[in-house]
């Protein structure tokens, strides 16, 4: 098995440990070391595996503090909202630009390590762990304010990005093709942050989000356009035909 699909596997294995109860909803997960040892595997993979698991909310990664259970554990069928991808990078934009502005008073050296150990993770070809994270770099930035309703918020948030299909599919569209924008968005937030410059980390959070939108925009546009011309080239055919009779 490659190493891409191991940490798949390995996320399939802590999964089912979950579900059946032996590591109870807030428990504390046993350390990367130990995990790696009882499945065999490298603490890289035990680390991307648990990467993928946050952003299913099936964990929470707390940084100085270890790997728990998430006390309320995400349903298997997400429920419906009518909320577009734009409404909800527009709620981001807004939440998140005013949570990087005050991240940047508070955040840790720790803190920045891990953003800066994310940035590169977001390089990878795997499009499930750069999204993951992507998704824990946001989370790490809404921890550093100190402020647990504004890490409620941009969790779920996240939360519907990931599990509405219609926004899921919109920002892979624009995410995974483009994936050097990301990484390079990313970093500036980081350097803003480093810096402790709020209305540095503000902006650059709110250009990173209205180059998402943009993106969008012309995504849409790209396929609306294509849906005219199957349309046209199917009634020419039609057409044709009927001359042909």
């Amino acid at each position: 098995m490659t190493e891409k699909r191991l940490y798949h596997d390995i996320a399939d294995k802590i999964t089912d440990l979950i579900k059946g109860g032996v590591f109870l909803p807030g428990a504390r997960l046993p350390s990367e070391r130990e995990l790696s040892e009882r499945f065999g595997v490298s603490r890289v993979t035990v680390r991307e595996a648990e990467i993928a698991l946050q952003a299913k909310g099936l964990i929470e990664i707390r940084t100085g503090s270890g790997v728990y259970v998430s006390k309320e554990q995400p349903s298997n069928s997400p429920e419906t909202h009518d909320i577009s991808a734009f409404e909800l990078t527009e709620a981001r934009s807004m939440v998140e630009s005013e949570a990087a502005a005050l991240a940047a008073q508070n955040i840790s050296d720790r803190g920045l390590q891990k953003l800066d150990e994310l940035i590169g993770d977001m390089a990878s070809d795997d499009g499930t762990i750069a999204t993951a994270a992507d998704n824990e770099f946001h989370i790490t930035i809404a921890e550093a304010t100190g402020n647990s309703a504004i890490v409620y918020i941009i969790k779920s948030l996240w939360k519907m990005r990931s599990e509405i299909s219609e926004i899921k599919t919109a920002y892979e569209s624009v995410c995974e093709v483009d994936a050097t924008s990301r990484v390079k968005e990313h970093r500036e937030i980081y350097d803003a942050l480093k810096a402790r410059n709020p209305m540095a980390a503000r902006q650059a959070m709110r250009g990173h989000f209205r180059r998402l939108i943009e993106a969008m925009l012309d995504v849409s546009e790209k396929q609306a356009l294509e849906k005219v011309h199957e349309q046209a080239n199917a009634s020419r055919e039609r057409f044709l035909a009927i001359t042909r009779m």
